[in-house]
């Protein structure tokens, strides 16, 4: 009893030494209680026939009923292909150009010529995806776009870009490269600042120019960084960030710009039909969560990097 007293006077007095951190804490934790652990009691109505009027627990128990519905449905294969292109598209040009961008930031040696390509680079991310949209939409218009008026001047044939459904995907992909390059590179750019010097003056010693000592040095040096980057990236993966999709989208180019998420909008928000919205929803997170798991497990598994 004294062993466990003490060890709980010890514990209060940790609290209360580190009080202040504790109380700049206290927003975050607020927010994800309310915000995102509340709100999973709702997800009970993806197995039942919710009715607005009855509420959570009266509404009729259906149990797999939408989750069969959405398996069956003859859109099912159109969203996860859209879904899944989508974001590879962003794996395989989005991510490894953010890293491409740092390291390019990494080997400038003028600092107020870095400084202001970081400006540059950062300031799309901080635009509102409803302005980018606009832009885009103005930047591609086949009367008086930006786009179509130099294709026009070479002498080409003016396209309806935000029409063609094959095209949507490459404007999409090149549209939140443009956005968030220099944003994702800010964490790259961080974990090269913590790079042992030493490293590199050792490099320079054996005769390494700039090429080697980014691929011998400054790599390997952010190698887990990149790693978990790409695990919480792969938790996403069945994420295709909806909003500016939805923004974009219209009836021509709906086949290539219909993901999961613009589905859920259409038929939860627009249709009513909240029951089978959340059974989407449901599962798109379930698959997202078993991606991560497996992603860490093998990472864990072949190399010295994991998120636990």
């Amino acid at each position: 009893m004294q062993q466990s007293a003490s060890q709980h006077k010890r514990f209060l007095h940790r609290v209360w030494a580190a009080r202040y951190l504790y109380l700049m804490f206290l927003p975050v934790l607020i927010y994800y209680v309310v915000f995102r652990y509340a709100p999973m009691a709702g997800l009970s109505i993806a197995f039942k026939d919710f009715n607005a009027f009855l509420g959570f627990a009266k509404s009729k128990w259906v149990g797999f009923k939408y989750f069969d519905q959405f398996i069956n449905s003859i859109y099912l294969w159109r969203l996860v292909r859209n879904t899944l292109l989508i974001n590879l598209y962003d794996l395989l040009f989005n991510f490894p150009a953010s890293i491409i961008l740092a390291l390019m930031l990494n080997e400038l040696r003028k600092q107020r010529f870095k400084k202001i390509v970081q400006t540059i680079t950062y300031m799309p991310y901080f635009i509102s995806s409803v302005v980018i949209a606009s832009m885009l939409v103005q930047f591609l218009s086949p009367s008086s776009g930006l786009v179509n008026n130099m294709i026009a001047a070479l002498g080409g044939q003016r396209q309806y870009f935000m029409t063609q459904a094959e095209s949507f995907r490459a404007i999409y992909t090149l549209m939140n490269l443009w956005k968030n390059i220099g944003w994702n590179s800010i964490i790259f750019l961080a974990a090269m600042s913590s790079i042992n010097v030493e490293l590199y003056e050792a490099c320079i010693v054996d005769g390494g120019g700039h090429w080697r000592r980014m691929w011998s040095v400054t790599l390997p040096g952010i190698l887990s960084t990149i790693v978990v980057l790409l695990i919480m990236r792969l938790g996403h993966v069945m994420d295709a960030g909806y909003e500016t999709i939805l923004l974009l989208q219209n009836n021509a180019n709906l086949e290539t710009s219909d993901v999961i998420g613009t589905y859920v909008y259409r038929r939860g928000l627009k249709g009513g039909e909240y029951s089978y919205a959340t059974a989407v929803g449901m599962m798109q997170s379930v698959i997202g969560f078993s991606l991560v798991i497996g992603a860490n497990y093998l990472s864990r598994r072949y190399s010295e990097t994991s998120l636990w």
